[in-house]
């Protein structure tokens, strides 16, 4: 199948999706990405990310826009409740948008013309694209040695398109892992994440020391609030023209009238994992901003005061038992494989060394090596999201405990030991 894998289905047009789509189409194969949503673009979800290495390794390899990515951080530091400064150590870090990211990718991918980067044109050797947006996976089956996906589009009606190999791409609550393991599913984890970002120019002097090119830290019972410097409007990377991007966990217990309240938008509908940007209730922002200013220290809860777009995410844990089937006639990808949580600062990371490893297999042929290295680290690092967020959250530790949990999630996947039990045998 290795060798006659010529077009590649790929189920979901975000990060993961167009990590995949941009890889392939550049090593020859002809792409076919499928996204539900209804309009061309999606919308920009307001969000920072840290930039390992493998998704600067990615971009390294695969960018034509040939532009910055991401923003350097030189320091990490932790603060107590007065907003003074208890822990500091040199460490450079990387931490880009998805915004960014994804227009980045949209260019490399289909041409998609931006203020963020000029789009390059196509090259010989260029495998063909196709980007349908609007087409809701309903299920796929197998066709000989094909595969056939098919789908409702947004406007009515069913189509279907046939591949030589299917990509799940598709989130962490993947349709094709549902349609694979309909018994799997996201469970919540007792917290929620808030997040905003904040123009660096419109921070107060005290906030910029703490903040820009820094990455910096609070604990506190229930809570931990990380923030640091992003790219700013269209990818702008000057100092003064970036953002300042918070992470706030905190916890709501399922159940509870709190956690209704944040999670039900603007329209009165109870949202089940996330409030987008812009849709939450004035009310429940108020709460929000309350909690804030009685538990934060000053200069992050600065940050929730002055944020216009905040938005919130259910933390979740999913994880499948594999990754390929029917000898890789189907894949499952980044989160639509293991859904980590965001303590770990590795989901964009791990899609892109996902696509990576496939790229390898697929050019190999060595369809064991992808099964092992990508299961392992998937298994690895979701635990490790899990073990590093519960303590943060439900236990009561001393701050050297915390700043060993960070490190221990900021080693190189290079350099990480697999436990027995993250083993694969092929």
């Amino acid at each position: 199948m290795e060798q006659q894998t010529k077009h590649v289905i790929i189920v979901g047009g975000s990060l993961g999706g167009l990590f995949a789509g941009v890889a392939l189409k550049q090593e020859g194969f002809d792409t076919t990405i499928l996204e539900r949503n209804p309009t061309n673009l999606l919308e920009n979800q307001g969000a920072g990310i840290v930039a390992g290495g493998d998704t600067l390794a990615f971009f390294e390899r695969y960018d034509r826009c040939k532009r910055a990515v991401a923003v350097a951080s030189q320091k990490r530091m932790y603060l107590d409740k007065s907003g003074d400064v208890v822990h500091e150590e040199v460490m450079k870090q990387t931490m880009t948008s998805w915004d960014l990211c994804y227009y980045m990718l949209r260019a490399n991918y289909d041409h998609q013309q931006s203020d963020y980067c000029k789009a390059p044109g196509p090259q010989p050797g260029d495998g063909k694209i196709d980007y349908r947006y609007g087409c809701t996976v309903a299920g796929f089956a197998y066709e000989g040695d094909k595969v056939r996906v098919s789908y409702d589009k947004a406007g009515g009606g069913k189509e279907s398109v046939v591949g030589d190999m299917l990509v799940g791409a598709d989130g962490p609550s993947s349709t094709i892992r549902k349609i694979l393991y309909p018994d799997i599913e996201r469970k919540y984890a007792g917290y929620c994440v808030i997040r905003g970002t904040v123009p660096e120019e419109a921070a107060s002097e005290e906030a910029k020391a703490a903040f820009v090119e820094r990455f910096t830290f609070f604990h506190s019972p229930g809570i931990q609030n990380l923030t640091y410097t992003i790219p700013g409007t269209n990818g702008a990377m000057e100092e003064g023209k970036r953002l300042l991007n918070f992470v706030w966990y905190t916890n709501f217990p399922e159940g509870e009238q709190e956690l209704e309240e944040v999670m039900t938008d603007k329209d009165g509908k109870r949202r089940r994992l996330t409030i987008p940007p812009g849709q939450m209730r004035d009310e429940a922002w108020e709460m929000v901003k309350k909690r804030g200013r009685d538990r934060l220290p000053p200069q992050m809860s600065e940050m929730v005061e002055k944020t216009r777009n905040p938005f919130v995410q259910c933390i979740t844990d999913v994880i499948t038992p594999k990754n390929s089937f029917d000898h890789g006639k189907v894949v499952l990808i980044g989160d639509a494989l293991a859904g980590f949580r965001p303590h770990t600062v590795a989901s964009t990371s791990q899609a892109a060394f996902d696509v990576l490893m496939l790229i390898h297999y697929l050019k190999t042929g060595n369809h064991a090596e992808f099964v092992r290295r990508t299961m392992e680290y998937a298994r690895l690092i979701q635990h490790r999201g899990v073990y590093i967020g519960n303590r943060s959250q439900f236990e009561s530790l001393q701050l050297k405990d915390y700043i060993e949990d960070r490190n221990m999630m900021s080693i190189v996947r290079e350099d990480l030991e697999f436990p027995e039990w993250t083993q694969v045998r092929v």
